[in-house]
């Protein structure tokens, strides 16, 4: 399905949803406007509320934003249950000049990622919220994100899926990640294309 401003907020509570698309479609724009939905609107405690943030810092490369996070496009999200890791995501293909650095990134961003989802597997909320699913994805195992997507009442993930920051070198990378974005898109209740 193709996202679109009018989309009902209030019928993802209580279901799993995937945002999906190219990189600058606003998948984290509309991640932060659930969030926003959920405490503002619906009164959701911050704490049932918990955050996994994956993208890197925001950067322009050719005119084109990539990354940003959640709390760049609504501070208050900052409140909720944010499990966090040290240092920052490395865009893997975006700061490598070939396939071993590709995958050297990927690696330490798995290190990072895959701890705060066995934090949250350990200690489930009510509300997962994952932004930048495919920086786990790379080299993440799909299993441990299901059951930990399953452990939530309410899911809401966002994912790049697309082909502008796709490289010769990092072409087999990129079918991987693709190959499981569209396996957990039918793993999920609703997913939403954004471009």
């Amino acid at each position: 399905m193709i996202l679109n401003n009018n989309i009902d907020l209030n019928e993802l509570i209580g279901h799993s949803t995937l945002l999906y698309g190219e990189t600058n479609t606003k998948k984290t724009y509309y991640t932060a406007k659930f969030i926003k939905y959920l405490l503002d609107s619906k009164k959701i405690p911050q704490n049932e509320i918990s955050i996994l943030d994956f993208a890197p810092p925001q950067i322009n490369i050719k005119n084109m934003n990539i990354g940003g996070k959640i709390k760049d496009f609504y501070e208050k999200s900052l409140t909720c249950r944010n499990i966090t890791f040290k240092g920052e995501i490395t865009p893997p293909r975006l700061n490598a000049n070939n396939r071993k650095e590709v995958y050297e990134n990927a690696c330490k961003n798995y290190k990072k990622t895959s701890k705060i989802i066995k934090n949250y597997s350990e200690k489930p909320t009510s509300v997962l919220i994952v932004n930048d699913i495919s920086i786990y994805l790379h080299i993440g195992n799909i299993k441990w994100l299901l059951e930990a997507i399953n452990k939530s009442v309410t899911f809401f993930g966002s994912s790049y899926y697309g082909s502008s920051i796709t490289s010769g070198f990092t072409t087999q990378f990129s079918i991987r990640e693709r190959r499981l974005v569209n396996y957990l898109r039918k793993k999920v209740e609703f997913s939403y294309f954004t471009g």
